[in-house]
């Protein structure tokens, strides 16, 4: 794997070391064995991006947005889906249904070093495209249902970029479903402080009370469910049952639009 450490961007490193590190633990909740192989190619230190709660919280989203998109896909068995700001995230294998149309969708750089860990297969393709642009859509084949994942992507927009990706998606599917991680007010205005990417030079973009402040920005949007992280963290351990209950309204949420 010709992969260097310069080509992963910092935020691409919490998830991945937080993947690979559970993937090697007892009883693992989630394994991507990916992930790990990704991580022990670079060969760095990657534990500050690894603490209790950011490790709780990714392996929340995971186990979320999977359950959630294999909810969808039994649905709608033939579904074009989108991992749209991909980075090094696999969701293809854990929801594959033999049917699928799956794309994998980043900036062209980020294309290019994944390209680097992972191979085009069969019904799932990587290619560079923007979540602000509709330029790479007329690539995709048309389907009579869309399901576009975005995780750990909205939360680094402003809310007129959020408006922007909420009507380039209306504009480019007849139907589709959104599932949409949200961060909150409080971390929009203290993301310095958050465990894991106060250690990157990312920042923190709009934050919402509810996935409901969405609907302004695209009315043809309908608000469909929002779950906190906190109903999946709180079942592994006592911090987690305790930052539920004291963080109830700083985790991020798991928000699913249809339109």
């Amino acid at each position: 794997m010709d992969l260097k450490f310069g080509d992963v961007q910092e935020t691409a490193l919490i998830p991945l070391a937080i993947k690979a590190s559970e993937t090697v633990r007892p009883n693992a909740r989630i394994k991507d064995y990916k992930a790990k192989e990704i991580i022990d190619t670079l060969g760095v230190d990657v534990s500050k991006f690894d603490p209790f709660l950011s490790h709780e919280g990714v392996v929340a989203r995971t186990i979320m947005f999977r359950e959630e998109l294999k909810k969808l896909i039994r649905k709608y068995p033939d579904a074009l889906c989108i991992n749209l700001g991909c980075g090094f995230d696999d969701k293809f294998s854990q929801v594959d249904n033999g049917k699928i149309t799956w794309f994998d969708v980043d900036l062209p750089d980020q294309i290019a070093v994944r390209r680097k860990v992972y191979q085009d297969r069969d019904r799932c393709t990587m290619l560079d495209g923007s979540a602000l642009e509709g330029y790479w859509i007329k690539d995709l084949p048309k389907s009579e249902m869309t399901i576009v994942a975005m995780e750990g992507v909205l939360e680094y927009f402003s809310k007129t970029q959020v408006k922007t990706c909420l009507n380039m998606l209306c504009d480019s599917f007849p139907h589709g479903y959104l599932l949409a991680e949200l961060h909150s007010r409080f971390l929009e205005k203290h993301g310095s402080h958050h465990d894991a990417v106060k250690n990157t030079n990312a920042t923190f973009g709009w934050g919402t009370r509810s996935g409901r402040e969405y609907l302004e920005l695209e009315p043809r949007l309908t608000y469909v469910s929002e779950r906190n992280y906190n109903e999946e963290m709180k079942k592994y351990s006592i911090r987690g049952k305790l930052f539920a209950i004291v963080g109830r309204n700083i985790n991020n949420r798991l928000a699913v639009f249809s339109w």
